[in-house]
């Protein structure tokens, strides 16, 4: 299981990066070994923004299609 403080570093080294780049950062900006770090203590790349409170979660429903 992943410690809180690394969760809370990886937020937080992401959540650095996208005030220093005004945007959200993508795993080009960091070296391979802290992006491989994000991955492991976050998840996949969008769900690491999500925790890091820079992406909106996008919703898991499919959407239905209701044509009359």
């Amino acid at each position: 299981m992943i410690s809180n403080e690394k969760k809370a570093w990886a937020e937080e080294t992401l959540r650095q990066k996208a005030n220093e780049l005004g945007r959200l950062p993508t795993k080009k900006d960091f070296d391979v070994a802290t992006s491989s770090r994000i991955k492991a203590f976050l998840g996949t790349w969008p769900h690491a923004l999500e925790c890091a409170g820079l992406k909106e979660a996008k919703s898991r429903r499919k959407p239905t299609n209701q044509q009359k």
